[in-house]
């Protein structure tokens, strides 16, 4: 699946203090009651400590930092 450029698998830089790297794991749509795409949001993991960290990011994110 892909929106906006960015597809399930993409990893890319986070754009923290201690950049890591992150894979886009799963795409998250938000629709009215019209059925218009309102917002796109992309979930990524990294792993830290062993343990994997998700949160959601935009397409710029993605785009700008891809590896």
């Amino acid at each position: 699946m892909e929106a906006k450029g960015v597809k399930v698998g993409d990893r890319f830089m986070s754009t923290r203090k201690v950049p890591r790297e992150c894979t886009v794991v799963d795409i998250h749509t938000t629709t009215n009651l019209a059925g218009e795409v309102v917002k796109v949001e992309f979930k990524a993991v990294h792993e830290f400590m062993g343990q994997q960290i998700s949160e959601m990011v935009c397409a710029v994110t993605v785009l700008r930092n891809k590896i």
